[in-house]
């Protein structure tokens, strides 16, 4: 594998981290906001839009695997 190819991977894995952090708060902001008897619409629309963003982000790296014969071996998310 080149350095190319491991600066995208390691990108894609980035990404994949960052969402699933963006993911977890969100999913701690919903109840909060439900305790305090505030609407959660968008809150959850939210937190669909970023499980959408999950898998494109994940699907991407399972790209980056197949396109350079790369391991799944060091995976870092």
């Amino acid at each position: 594998m080149t350095d190319q190819e491991r600066k995208h991977l390691a990108q894609a894995d980035r990404h994949i981290a960052e969402c699933k952090g963006h993911i977890a708060n969100q999913e701690e902001v919903i109840p909060q906001l439900a305790q305090r008897g505030q609407l959660t619409l968008w809150a959850e629309d939210m937190l669909d839009a970023l499980k959408g963003s999950l898998r494109a982000f994940e699907m991407h790296r399972k790209l980056i695997v197949s396109q350079n014969g790369c391991r799944e071996v060091g995976r870092a998310a």
